[in-house]
């Protein structure tokens, strides 16, 4: 059985995207071979049963020169292989021009799209699509029979705490050079560190309201917040100077570090500092790096109610992106939390995100959606 996949990024690098070469060589277990067509590919770290085609973009292929390209792969390796089931991975535009080429084949295809963000072509995808899959019941924006909530994939023997296995050394990647950062990163989410740092992962952009956690920060001056992640070139904006603006305006600055785009491994690193994370992103996004956080017994304040079930009986859920008193109550308690409730609250939040949200799980009830509709 061969598998035809569809990527955005393929890249072991990308801070973003890097994650679906862990999904890739996951699903390689399950075919004989699998043939990816990526939209741009940089560092392949792939099975060797998997083989990766680029149409471009990384070289600077407009949209036309792609088009051509994505029909030229498609075709010679529709002529070279026969494939049991398409997966379109955040690619519904893929998919939509794969269709007349996989039907009278009889590939069927199954997208995965997990955003908010409805549009036209997303429509179109789904009427060409056997089944959609998407993470969480509220992560995908059309109401369709085909839908089949699969649960994230986070690699969940990749993000935990030293104490379940994990190595972790000085100077780790994304780690700031100092003694004191590699004494921190040997005594992860310690309630005496100080300063306690609150870390939120994600792009710099308006909607994951990084403003509301520079605004708590005056009611909570022990804590230190982290960004992990960078302004997407898309943006058009410089978000970043704005949100530095505020945190000077508010007499934070020294308290907020700017980190950039990291690495799973600089992102590991800072949760394994963090006295707390944070992400306030809104309904219908489902961020996996919540997931992350958790799955490293992080306590993470969320306010996106689809959390709720991996939360168990503590109170870390916001009620809105923007109230920033509120995170700051909450960010007040989580810090005052006394040691043993903290590792009782954290333990069970993480058993349920490695049942709900580990990468086997979902490579499992993946696979089974791809050869045959259905989970079982």
């Amino acid at each position: 059985m061969n598998l035809l996949l569809f990527n955005l990024a393929t890249d072991a690098d990308d801070p973003i995207l890097g994650f679906t070469t862990g999904w890739i060589n996951r699903l390689a277990a399950h075919y004989d071979h699998i043939d990816v067509i990526t939209m741009r590919a940089g560092r392949l770290d792939v099975a060797p049963n998997v083989s990766v085609y680029s149409i471009g973009k990384e070289r600077g292929y407009g949209e036309a020169r792609r088009a051509v390209e994505f029909y030229r792969v498609l075709s010679t390796l529709l002529l070279r292989r026969r494939y049991a089931a398409c997966f379109a991975h955040m690619q519904p535009l893929f998919a939509l021009m794969s269709a007349p080429l996989l039907r009278p084949l009889n590939v069927p295809i199954t997208l995965w799209y997990t955003h908010r963000q409805r549009h036209r072509t997303l429509e179109w995808a789904t009427r060409v699509s056997r089944r959609v899959v998407t993470a969480a019941p509220d992560s995908f924006p059309i109401a369709t029979p085909k839908l089949r909530v699969l649960g994230h994939g986070i690699d969940t023997d990749f993000f935990r705490t030293e104490g379940e296995g994990l190595r972790t050394e000085k100077n780790a990647p994304g780690i700031p050079n100092t003694s004191m950062a590699a004494d921190l990163l040997l005594s992860p989410q310690s309630s005496a560190l100080s300063p306690q740092y609150v870390v939120h992962v994600a792009r710099l952009m308006p909607i994951k309201q990084q403003a509301t956690l520079i605004r708590a920060l005056p009611s909570v001056p022990t804590a230190h917040a982290v960004f992990v992640g960078d302004v997407p070139p898309e943006q058009g904006t410089n978000y970043r100077a704005e949100l530095e603006a505020l945190a000077r305006d508010l007499g934070v600055a020294e308290r907020v570090t700017f980190a950039g785009n990291q690495s799973a491994e600089g992102v590991r690193a800072w949760y394994a500092r963090a006295t707390v994370a944070v992400n306030l992103s809104p309904v219908g996004l489902f961020d996996k790096a919540a997931l992350e956080a958790l799955a490293m017994r992080v306590p993470t304040i969320v306010t996106n109610p689809s959390f709720d079930p991996l939360l168990g009986d503590a109170n870390w859920r916001s009620e809105s992106p923007e109230d920033h008193a509120g995170l700051a109550a909450r960010l007040t308690a989580i810090l005052a939390l006394d040691p043993a409730e903290r590792e009782r609250l954290t333990s069970i939040s993480r058993a349920r995100t490695v049942e709900a949200h580990g990468l086997d799980g979902l490579i499992r009830r993946l696979v089974q959606v791809l050869n045959t509709g259905e989970m079982t």
